[in-house]
């Protein structure tokens, strides 16, 4: 997609390429043979995930922080809550190294470029290693952009062991897509317990139906030898 660009042409011509219509229609018809007890699975596994993932990693790891749309140029609040467990892991000195990822969503500067500044304000360490990944609009392009910026570093092409920090509900989608883009990665999640809040139920039941239509899309995908569609993501 052509960084020239907006936020929204780029979401927009994402839409309508006929490799995503074409998953959306699948996934819509396994929804409803199977009356909704597929995408009941998916959201079993997305509430899992969001319960049982850890706060922190179990080493010292590269951590990777997933960025959020801003508001008038600040992290807002699901943000903030990612870009605290950031803090706290440097401050705890498990972090070798922190990638803050996110393009321009809207406004004047990156959500990567916001998050270092939001991190500057409340005393980041000055031993922290920091770099912002600052081209991508969604959760694939955060990852596929981290691996080419983790691959240019020696040893050359090898990738780390990752922690991926964001909101519990953002999870299992994140750890799908790393796995396809092949990262070893363990979850952290940004909230201290899983949120109760009706806003977040309905985050749980949007995020299960954005994982069916991804891994199914790419399930039928490789049944049906459509190879163009398995490369989007990889």
């Amino acid at each position: 997609m052509s960084p020239s660009l907006s936020p929204a042409q780029r979401r927009l011509r994402y839409l309508r390429d006929r490799d995503v219509q074409y998953a959306a229609l699948v996934t819509v018809l396994v929804m409803l043979l199977s009356a909704g007890l597929v995408w009941l699975g998916y959201l079993i596994h997305v509430w899992r995930i969001a319960v049982r993932s850890p706060l922190a990693p179990p080493r010292r790891m590269t951590v990777l922080v997933f960025g959020q749309r801003l508001g008038h140029d600040h992290p807002q609040r699901d943000y903030r809550l990612r870009l605290r467990r950031a803090m706290a892991l440097l401050r705890q000195q498990q972090v070798d190294r922190l990638l803050l990822l996110g393009g321009r969503s809207g406004g004047n500067r990156s959500e990567a470029e916001a998050g270092l500044a939001w991190l500057q304000r409340r005393g980041l360490p000055a031993v922290a290693q920091i770099e912002l990944e600052q081209d991508s609009i969604d959760s694939l392009e955060n990852l596929r952009h981290a691996r080419r910026l983790l691959q240019a570093q020696p040893p050359a092409g090898e990738l780390p062991t990752v922690a991926l920090v964001t909101s519990r509900y953002h999870l299992a989608r994140c750890l799908l897509l790393a796995r396809r883009l092949g990262f070893d990665s363990v979850p952290i999640a940004a909230e201290p317990v899983l949120p109760k809040r009706p806003r977040y139920v309905g985050l749980l039941l949007m995020e299960a139906t954005y994982l069916m239509w991804i891994d199914i899309g790419l399930r039928w995908a490789r049944l049906t030898g459509r190879h163009r569609m398995t490369e989007r993501i990889s």
